[in-house]
């Protein structure tokens, strides 16, 4: 077993996929499955097995795995402190974020930092906030929306980010249409079209409804801000989306807001690693909360 072993394995399980694994590393596909035949061996025990277009790992693949990312973080945070004495930002920042960050509010921020520390590539993946989550260990600094998860892995900071308010949608067209507020009784019995379960969207608007004692049925269910609003301008139903998402339209939609109150949730900013982070995931958090 090498180091380097190692850390190929921390991005393979990361990927869960040998060819993205090696992209990332700048390898070839054959030293990347040569390095994990030769870890496997010194493992003496199977530690993934060919699933679909990638791997799944075995019991004993996860929990190596698991060493395998304490020792990336070792050597990130040498790394970072070899930067700090140096007075460089260099490496690559790895951000997650859920739909609304990602697609509204990330680009201009991104294209801004890495405008002023070009030396800093920046990969950023995004998903619903459960996804985001479950990526923590993998990020530098993730984007989430709504509720903060009770169960966050150890030394991760919480910083409360942006407001944003969710809004209904309906087609230009819809008998809704133009009413501006609405009580959300009126909404219970349409057709709703939700995001997918996960999505911090639904779950603030699942809530929303319980609390008022209503339980409406998804009627259809997609993954996407852009596949809800497809699906509403089809006559599909009513939909939720954040309003940060309507700013651009072209006229097909129409938004309703709820009542006496607003749909509101925060975005926050987690931060894994947080005693020890990157000089670039430093500069880039501060960036973030002083925009």
């Amino acid at each position: 077993m090498t180091p380097d072993q190692l850390l190929t394995f921390a991005r393979v399980a990361d990927e869960r996929n040998i060819s993205r694994a090696a992209v990332a590393l700048h390898l070839s596909q054959p030293a990347v499955s040569g390095q994990l035949r030769a870890l496997q061996t010194w493992f003496g025990e199977p530690l993934y097995h060919r699933s679909g277009h990638g791997i799944a790992l075995t019991e004993a693949g996860e929990r190596l795995a698991e060493q395998a990312r304490q020792l990336r973080q070792s050597y990130e945070q040498a790394r970072a402190l070899r930067d700090t004495w140096r007075g460089v930002i260099a490496g690559t920042l790895r951000l997650g974020a859920s739909t609304t960050p990602a697609s509204y509010l990330l680009p201009a921020l991104v294209a801004a930092f890495r405008a002023a520390h070009p030396t800093v590539g920046v990969h950023l993946s995004d998903g619903n906030t459960r996804e985001i989550v479950e990526r923590l260990p993998t990020l530098d600094m993730a984007f989430i929306e709504g509720e903060v998860p009770p169960q966050l892995p150890a030394d991760t900071a919480v910083y409360p980010w942006r407001q944003d308010e969710v809004v209904a949608i309906v087609g230009a067209a819809h008998p809704l249409a133009g009413a501006g507020r609405l009580p959300l009784a009126a909404l219970a019995d349409e057709p709703m079209v939700m995001r997918e379960p996960g999505s911090g969207v639904r779950r603030l608007v699942e809530q929303a409804f319980a609390d008022a004692g209503h339980f409406p049925v998804a009627a259809l269910e997609l993954a996407g801000v852009e596949g809800v609003k497809h699906a509403v301008r089809a006559g599909l139903g009513v939909g939720f989306v954040s309003a940060m998402s309507m700013q651009h339209e072209d006229g097909t939609l129409a938004v309703v807001r709820i009542g006496s109150f607003t749909l509101q949730r925060t975005l926050s900013i987690l931060v894994p690693h947080a005693s020890a982070p990157s000089r670039a995931a430093a500069r880039f958090l501060t960036a973030c909360l002083n925009d």
